[in-house]
């Protein structure tokens, strides 16, 4: 729970640093009915809020997030996160599909080539896991020229990941590497 925290803060700096326009804006207090007010689930709060302010960053660099490094390393980002525990349920795969499609910033790319390049990559480390994982960070590597682009890619992981409420260690691992090949410091992103 601590790690949350320590992950909002840091999004906090991180959005202050970057001047980043309204992301406390539309949409962030919206998610899900008012429950969130009950004692104890005040943790499940800031990781949705948390998703909140990665989705709103990444929405407001919407127009530059265009290239297709950025579209092949995001994909590899979601595959790593999908398959970090070494297995892929199909259930699973096809909720990350959705996730992929639905998010505002990847409707910069046609669906049919993300939902291919993800599945891709998905079959790749299915099928050997270490040589698939290596291949997919040398995608997310190319990603690194352009720092807002890197981050970016962290980003869309950090929100494929959280999106199912937990945050797995496998997948706080996969997005450390994905840090790792990116030159970005995994503590900015607090994995």
């Amino acid at each position: 729970m601590a790690m949350w925290d320590k992950i909002k803060d840091q999004a906090k700096t991180f959005q202050q640093s970057q001047g980043t326009r309204g992301a406390s804006g539309s949409g962030q207090g919206s998610h899900g009915p008012a429950g969130g007010t009950r004692s104890g689930s005040s943790s499940g709060g800031s990781k949705a809020q948390l998703i909140g302010v990665f989705k709103s960053q990444l929405a407001s660099a919407k127009n530059e997030l265009k290239s297709g490094a950025y579209r092949d390393a995001s994909m590899a980002m979601c595959a790593l996160v999908a398959a970090a525990d070494g297995r892929v349920e199909p259930a699973e795969r096809q909720r990350v599909e959705e996730l992929i499609v639905s998010n505002e910033v990847l409707q910069n790319f046609p669906a049919d080539q993300l939902r291919q390049r993800f599945n891709q990559h998905v079959d790749r480390l299915l099928a050997n896991f270490e040589q698939g994982k290596a291949e997919a960070l040398q995608v997310i590597a190319k990603a690194a020229k352009k720092p807002a682009e890197a981050r970016a890619v962290v980003q869309t992981g950090m929100v494929v990941a959280g999106a199912d409420g937990s945050f797995e260690p496998s997948e706080q691992y996969a997005i450390r590497e994905a840090c790792t090949a990116l030159n970005i410091p995994p503590s900015e992103f607090g994995v």
